[in-house]
């Protein structure tokens, strides 16, 4: 007859620690989902070659009285003194395009569909800079550069969400600190170039259908700016201190009036109201340009 040996006390605590160890470590495994993966921000010239702004103008509205400094951030311009304004009515909205069907990549299209300026009349003293630029977007490699001479500035644009639809929190960080002070400036030639738009914001898409507008005269030059008190992260600066668009005059097929609501992103702004407008009728096309041969890394 076989001798049944009574179980190890000290083998069965050590199998029961295990065996604890072992689920715990499943249901961490099963609690605790992985972070999701941050979206990587393009190149500054990834971006800002590909950025293209419709220009619509708006019912008008007049915001709260509103003071602000802004610092110039462009290396360009960074040693121009800052400028002092006061928000004047709103009469232009800056959407999203594509043009010629050229879209942009994906990691880069990410970013560039949420970008929405409201524009506010502005003004501000005269700057006398005088400016080569240079087309940056591919579609118009082909036009000759511009000698420009600022004038005075005439609009800000800061960034606002349409119809409540917010970006993801990686797009937002940097689209929200997209302010550019629009200057004046001579001279103010023509191109006449055709060409075809195509909408990317999502609000927007399904509204305004692809056009065929002509390029006319070349009339500001919007460049990027800090507001007093934006504290705007080093890799998000990295970023828009590249964004200097020339906005040029169109003609082209009207659009039926488009009813938006607007809410401003950047910080400095949060506290103003939403705002109710209209969008009547497009008015300019912005593209981006580089300043003296400096052109945005990447």
């Amino acid at each position: 007859m076989t001798e049944r040996r009574a179980p190890n006390p000290r083998a069965r605590t050590t199998v029961r620690r295990l065996l604890s160890a072992g689920l715990a470590l499943l249901a961490a495994a099963f609690l605790v989902a992985p972070p999701a993966a941050a979206l990587a921000p393009p190149t500054p010239r990834d971006f800002v070659s590909n950025l293209d702004l419709e220009c619509f103008r708006t019912t008008e509205y007049q915001p709260p009285s509103t003071r602000l400094t802004l610092r110039h951030l462009n290396p360009v311009l960074v040693d121009q003194p800052p400028v002092q304004v006061v928000l004047g009515p709103r009469g232009q909205l800056c959407v999203p395009v594509a043009k010629n069907g050229v879209i942009p990549p994906p990691g880069v299209l990410d970013y560039i569909r949420f970008v929405d300026l409201s524009c506010y009349r502005v003004s501000g003293p005269l700057s006398g800079k005088s400016l080569a630029l240079r087309h940056l977007n591919p579609v118009l490699q082909n036009l000759p550069g511009l000698n420009v001479t600022l004038l005075a500035p005439v609009q800000l644009c800061v960034p606002v969400a349409k119809n409540g639809v917010i970006p993801g929190p990686d797009v937002l960080r940097v689209i929200s600190h997209i302010d550019l002070l629009c200057y004046a400036h001579q001279p103010n030639p023509a191109v006449g170039l055709p060409l075809t738009l195509t909408q990317l914001n999502p609000v927007l898409t399904s509204q305004i259908p692809t056009r065929s507008i002509r390029v006319t005269a070349a009339r500001q030059l919007c460049v990027p700016v800090q507001k007093s008190s934006d504290e705007i992260p080093p890799d998000v600066l990295d970023l828009v201190r590249w964004i200097d668009l020339l906005k040029f005059d169109t003609d082209g097929i009207a659009i039926s009036p488009v009813s938006l609501n607007l809410r401003h992103l950047n910080p400095v702004l949060a506290n103003l109201p939403g705002e109710e407008l209209r969008i009547i009728s497009p008015s300019q096309l912005a593209v981006p340009v580089a300043k003296n041969g400096v052109i945005p890394p990447g």
